[in-house]
């Protein structure tokens, strides 16, 4: 990669400093299902508002905030308070029903989706990965493939060569340190999360994700294979629906989606203490430390400073974001084109979004 595309991170990385340490720190206890939270019904345009006059929201501050996203090329931007649409803009010729890639946000609903695996009894996340997917699917010697659990899968740990960043072939998949001590951003390894789940289940991917999350919550989409990646397109509203499953902690309207209340707990708390701001695929705030992709520094500080603590996130390529909150009972979706540093996942927007939510929601 060339020097200029890392300029807009490293300017990231200046504002918020860096650090080396870290600590293993506790899970904290299973977030309890949200009272009168509001669902849409499935299949249907019909979904319940909420003014944020309402809520008593800084209403003098909308505009800035719309101007804002129109600034940095959005293309839907959605906030729902305890379900219920409080905006819903849509920008250029994007509309309500014009379905967008979610990048790496779409990891999230992969690591909802192995817990669900986990949860009938098709894996355990403590299996190693040669299980399912065979032995030589690395490049590594073997004992140190034996090393590699669908766990270090989930939590980016499998010590491989993030170099080769999306090739998925054995020849990519090489050796840098066991599996376990080191975190590095890598797809190829993430990736195969999807046909771990598929063997594990004896069904296509796209069959198992569709049955078991998709269809349960009325969402849309598809996963498209650009080979090597697995890249999921939906419209804005679907990603705001998972948005709000993950909100009530796997609930959805009364029915449990996912049940096994330790892998959710831990899918949204540090999953390991290489990256404090990482659980299982998802990103999180609040911590003392983060990592970022594509490097091997710790930098010290909150990962979205401007943010709730609580806040935990999808983060993709070009700024697509699903915002999590329990402590306000916001979801926040953002899709669109690159602000403007083509990152893969967290970006000095996040921060620059927050400020301005921040003197909206009051």
């Amino acid at each position: 990669m060339k020097l200029l595309s890392f300029l807009p991170f490293l300017f990231f990385i200046f504002l918020f400093g860096c650090s080396s340490d870290s600590n293993t720190e506790p899970a904290p206890e299973e977030s309890p299902s949200i009272a009168n939270l509001y669902f849409p019904p499935a299949q249907s345009p019909d979904w319940e508002g909420v003014s944020a006059s309402e809520l008593e929201w800084n209403t003098d501050a909308e505009e800035a905030l719309r101007t804002f996203l129109d600034e940095k090329n959005t293309k839907a931007f959605i906030i729902l308070e305890k379900g219920r649409i409080v905006i819903e803009w849509y920008f250029d010729d994007h509309t309500q029903n014009t379905s967008w890639y979610w990048a790496s946000a779409g990891k999230t609903l992969t690591a909802f989706t192995v817990g669900l695996a986990q949860e009938e009894g098709f894996l355990s996340i403590e299996d190693i990965t040669s299980d399912y997917l065979g032995i030589g699917w690395t490049d590594t010697p073997s004992e140190k493939e034996n090393l590699i659990t669908i766990w270090h899968q989930l939590t980016m740990t499998s010590g491989m060569d993030d170099t080769t960043f999306e090739c998925t072939d054995p020849a990519c998949l090489t050796y840098v340190a066991d599996a376990g001590s080191r975190w590095a951003y890598h797809n190829g390894p993430y990736t195969l999360l999807q046909s771990v789940v598929a063997n594990a289940t004896n069904m296509e991917w796209n069959d198992y994700f569709n049955a078991r999350l998709r269809d349960k919550i009325g969402m849309d989409g598809f996963w498209f294979n650009a080979d090597p990646n697995s890249i999921f397109y939906s419209t804005a509203r679907s990603m705001a629906r998972f948005g709000l499953l993950n909100l009530n902690n796997g609930v959805w309207d009364g029915e449990t989606i996912l049940a096994d209340s330790q892998f959710k707990s831990d899918m949204k708390s540090a999953s390991q203490n290489l990256n404090k701001a990482y659980g299982y695929l998802w990103w999180l705030n609040g911590k003392e430390s983060y990592r970022a992709p594509a490097f091997q520094t710790e930098f010290q500080g909150e990962l979205i400073p401007n943010a709730p603590s609580d806040t935990y996130a999808g983060l993709g390529k070009n700024d697509q974001k699903l915002y999590v909150v329990p402590s306000e009972s916001l979801v926040i979706v953002r899709m669109g084109e690159d602000s403007g540093e083509g990152l893969l996942g967290p970006s000095s927007f996040d921060n620059q979004l927050w400020e301005k939510l921040s003197d909206y929601i009051k």
